[in-house]
């Protein structure tokens, strides 16, 4: 199958991106072949099939290097009892009552308007880390399975913990070994090994994951969110959580961190050096009220951060945005978090990520060889626009319903704001149906947790 894109104005992305007005683009087999004027690449691909952008922007697609599909049914739930009042409260009383609330169906449907969601903004890459412990083993088919029928790009793990007992902590692992062998070859689906963070791993629990985890692959796992991580950390090995965490070789360059908030200098020294992918997420942060971590400091120690969502909208721009307000006013400083530093976590390490769960595969860049995810922008800028100030343009001027087009190795998943791989009326007519059960089920294990 061949595509050609006329008459866009072309944002390249990668290290050193450049804007080219009135080019095109020619894909094959879900490849770039060839990027020159219109005009040229009309006369070189008569036969070709045309998509016209009509002078809108069109740019790597965006990239999320941690969300949580398994939450959409949070939305609008009301949480029992009194607001919770820290993090820890979050996670009992929310997520850990949602997640056992998910059955195959549910996580089904969170899955598949996330999906929807990712592609009306934009976001053609995501990492995910599920969690259903009434629902292990095949839960990460089930979800890979919506992803294929989307046409998106995905990396899939399961969140193993210890919190739900021993056996289902092994199911956890079986469930990442099995899906991570299935997914070897397939060219948009990947496996990692999820784990949930220190504070529900214990020692055996960890020397479990160790062992299992096969040759060549790396661990994703929350780190720090909270200091109640480093608290029950330091009881349980005297230890911080990198450092313990450390001991059983959960880091290596294949590893993701999320968060690492309330990590300190010495565990940013050992990030470093084993290579980690340490994700920052500003909106679940300032949600959840746990602080906002170091990213200047990261970044001036080489240490390779990323943007992801966890599990808010797929609109990647909403956390460019949020990352470089949080950090000024964390700080009342307004030189942090500048906009080519976040454009470098968003476009530059998000897809260095990408590319370690697609090795071989050029992803998040425009250029010949490179996999053909790509969006169109409908952003008309009334100052110039230059590779120079394209992130002040992003954070400024960029809304998600700019996002006209949505395109995953050269096949059309979005066209004029038109869903073409899934049926939006349907999957949300499907998955409001099933929310009454979700929510009631959710509801007793709250209260359980409240009455406990």
């Amino acid at each position: 199958m061949s595509l050609l894109i006329t008459y866009a104005t072309l944002i390249t992305g990668g290290e050193n991106p450049q804007i080219l007005d009135d080019h095109a683009l020619y894909i094959e087999h879900g490849v770039i072949q060839a990027i020159d004027k219109t005009s040229t690449l009309q006369a070189q691909y008569p036969d070709a099939e045309i998509l016209d952008a009509r002078g809108k922007l069109v740019m790597p697609g965006n990239i999320c290097a941690h969300t949580h599909f398994y939450g959409a049914y949070a939305r609008g739930m009301a949480i029992p009892g009194a607001p919770p009042e820290n993090f820890p409260q979050i996670l009992q009383r929310l997520w850990w009552c949602l997640d056992k609330a998910l059955d195959k169906d549910s996580v089904r449907m969170s899955a598949l308007v996330c999906l929807i969601d990712a592609i009306k903004h934009g976001t053609t890459t995501l990492i995910d880390h599920h969690a259903s412990p009434n629902f292990i083993e095949g839960s990460l088919g089930v979800i890979a399975d919506v992803v294929e029928k989307s046409g998106l790009r995905a990396g899939l793990c399961y969140e193993v913990t210890d919190r739900d007992g021993m056996d289902k902590m092994h199911a956890g692992i079986a469930e990442n070994v099995r899906f991570m062998q299935q997914t070897k070859s397939h060219s948009r689906i990947a496996g990692t090994f999820g784990l949930h963070a220190s504070l529900t791993l214990n020692d055996d629990a960890l020397r479990a994951c160790a062992d299992a985890l096969p040759t060549g692959a790396g661990f994703h796992v929350h780190v720090a969110e909270h200091e109640a991580d480093e608290d029950d950390s330091l009881r349980r090995s005297g230890k911080r959580v990198v450092q313990r965490l450390d001991e059983y070789g959960i880091w290596n360059d294949k590893t993701i961190a999320a968060h690492c908030v309330h990590v300190d200098a010495a565990e940013r020294a050992i990030l470093h050096e084993k290579g980690v992918w340490v994700t920052h997420q500003p909106r679940s942060n300032m949600n959840n009220a746990v602080g906002a971590a170091d990213i200047d400091g990261m970044l001036q120690q080489g240490i390779k951060l990323c943007l992801g969502n966890d599990g808010f909208s797929n609109n990647m721009w909403a956390e460019w945005k949020d990352a470089y307000l949080l950090h000024k006013v964390a700080h009342r400083d307004p030189r942090r978090a500048n906009g080519a530093d976040i454009a470098k976590m968003a476009l530059v390490h998000n897809a260095q990520l990408a590319q370690q769960f697609f090795p071989g595969q050029q992803i998040g860049e425009l250029k010949i060889g490179a996999q053909a995810d790509l969006i169109f922008v409908d952003y008309k800028p009334f100052t110039p626009l230059t590779a120079g100030n394209l992130p002040w343009h992003i954070i400024f001027g960029f809304e998600a319903s700019m996002v006209t087009t949505t395109i995953v190795q050269g096949n059309v998943l979005m066209r004029d704001r038109q869903l073409l791989t899934l049926d939006e009326t349907a999957i949300i007519a499907e998955a409001l149906s099933l929310a009454p059960k979700v929510w009631e089920g959710y509801r007793r294990y709250a209260q359980d947790i409240i009455q406990s």
